[in-house]
């Protein structure tokens, strides 16, 4: 899976001061792209399976606050629809 569409889209704002938004989105992209990496290299070039191990882990963990964010979002987003007007 290839995520540099993702890095370059979220490093592309125009201003000179990123939101922490965009700077989590690109540590999102970057920790699942570290992740890609180390378990490409442990497949073809038998590289240290402790760092695989390590940076799926940190993929992981980086995929489960990005689900629990969304679904704080969506939980808002639907409490704004319930409200009366």
């Amino acid at each position: 899976m290839d995520l540099s569409p993702i890095v370059a889209a979220s490093g592309a704002g125009g201003s000179t001061a990123a939101t922490p938004a965009s700077r989590a989105m690109t540590g999102f992209a970057e920790t699942l792209a570290a992740a890609e990496r180390e378990s490409i290299a442990a497949v073809t070039a038998g590289a240290d399976p402790h760092a695989m191990v390590t940076a799926i882990a940190e993929s992981k963990l980086a995929v489960d606050m990005v689900v629990a964010v969304r679904d704080r979002a969506v939980e808002a987003y639907q409490e704004v629809l319930r409200m009366p007007v």
